[in-house]
């Protein structure tokens, strides 16, 4: 199991085990009142779900895992000499909750380089398209046609644990990040380019 997997898998096993102590404890609470102008106008100020990774709030910005976007920028490790951080790294702290190293930065460089072949049947997929069809339209069909390679799927049929979900969607999300610059390219290629 690679180092960030693990960590995923330590960090999220306690908060399980938090969340069915809260829930046994407090299951049956009652948190709030819902108006009908709130329902009917998109849940607007309704808090429906817990959820940590980020909040956005009108006043400060966006937050992820407590963090401003130019705290961010600040502490994100960057290509040697770049400005912005890198995606892999904004990536683990919304994952486990830690800002990373550049050595945990560079593992998931090389664990999505390892993971970004795709296969012929997705290209197959997107040439059966007219080039004149939305990038976006080609973007959400090359992702759908990655399904056949859902590890999640597979083992669902397999008849997996609801307890290894975890794992299995840890794997497809690993494996579809991996593989989206290659179907974005190929896309942004064929409809502006002639596939040059």
């Amino acid at each position: 199991m690679d180092a960030l997997k693990q960590k995923f898998h330590e960090k999220s096993s306690e908060l399980a085990k938090e969340v069915k102590a809260l829930l046994k404890e407090h299951g049956d609470k009652v948190v709030g009142e819902v108006t009908l102008k709130q329902i009917y106008g998109g849940m607007r100020a309704l808090k429906s779900m817990p959820w940590e990774p980020s909040s956005l709030d009108a006043t400060v910005g966006i937050r992820f895992r407590g963090y401003s976007i130019p705290q961010l920028r600040e502490l994100l490790p960057k290509v040697p000499g770049g400005k912005e951080p890198l995606p892999e790294g904004l990536f683990y702290l919304m994952l486990v909750g830690e800002i990373p190293t550049e050595e945990e930065v560079k593992s998931i460089s090389e664990e999505w380089q390892k993971r970004a072949s795709i296969p012929a049947h997705t290209f197959a997929a997107l040439d059966a398209l007219s080039k004149d069809t939305h990038p976006m339209t080609q973007f959400i069909i090359g992702i759908t046609s990655l399904q056949s390679e859902s590890v999640f799927a597979k083992r669902y049929a397999e008849g997996m644990h609801k307890s290894e979900y975890w794992d299995a969607t840890y794997e497809d999300t690993m494996n579809l990040i991996a593989k989206l610059p290659r179907v974005a390219a190929y896309i942004y290629r064929r409809t502006y380019f002639d596939g040059d």
